[in-house]
């Protein structure tokens, strides 16, 4: 693999690009972390491929798409799996992720305050722990401590930074779910993960 030259470019948050930002620093790779606020993006937003972030720049070519973005750095880094049958099952699990990301985006999307309550509501109470549910399963069924394999993958990673995120907001707790538990133990005892974080600025999102 040659050495590459890798900028990852998103807002100051930990957002859409933070499981990118995970992956390279549990492989070690060197990567400028370019965050933009409010008043430099629109200067910045023409040089995107589609008018958003997050965007990753390799030796100066910039691809969007922060899934695309994902995939790309698991592949790259050995994080996806050793057949394409646990890229799959990779994959499986990263779209399950997504289905509740965009179950959560509908509430703070949401104008009326009544109807973002009702959908806070919802998300807190039904759908965070449907999918918990379906994540602790799927881990049990594993077996390993991992969601594919028996090391970190992108799936891991994925969860990870899902329920972390959401956990902070107050919408999920792990509190009965102990292999979920487990999974963000092991990836914040990694000891290229436990560097990044110590150094990792916190935001709100």
């Amino acid at each position: 693999m040659a050495t590459q030259n890798i900028k990852i470019i998103y807002f100051d948050a930990r957002g859409r690009a933070e499981v990118s930002r995970l992956m390279l620093a549990a492989a070690g790779q060197k990567f400028e972390d370019v965050r933009h606020t409010k008043e430099t993006w629109p200067t910045e937003k023409p040089n995107t491929p589609f008018g958003q972030l997050p965007v990753i720049e390799i030796d100066g070519k910039r691809f969007a798409q922060s899934v695309a973005i994902a995939n790309y750095v698991a592949r790259e880094f050995g994080f996806y799996g050793k057949t394409n049958l646990e890229g799959l099952e990779i994959d499986q699990i990263v779209q399950l992720g997504v289905d509740f990301l965009s179950a959560a985006v509908k509430s703070y999307h949401e104008k009326d305050e009544a109807k973002k309550a009702e959908l806070n509501k919802s998300l807190k109470e039904v759908e965070a722990p449907k999918y918990l549910a379906f994540f602790e399963k799927l881990l049990k069924e594993s077996g390993t401590g991992y969601f594919v394999g028996e090391a970190l993958t992108l799936a891991d990673f994925f969860v990870y930074d899902l329920t972390y995120a959401f956990g902070k907001r107050g919408v999920l707790s792990l509190d009965s779910y102990p292999l979920l538990q487990e999974l963000q133990n092991k990836v914040e005892s990694n000891e290229k993960i436990k560097a990044y974080l110590a150094e990792r600025k916190e935001t709100e999102n």
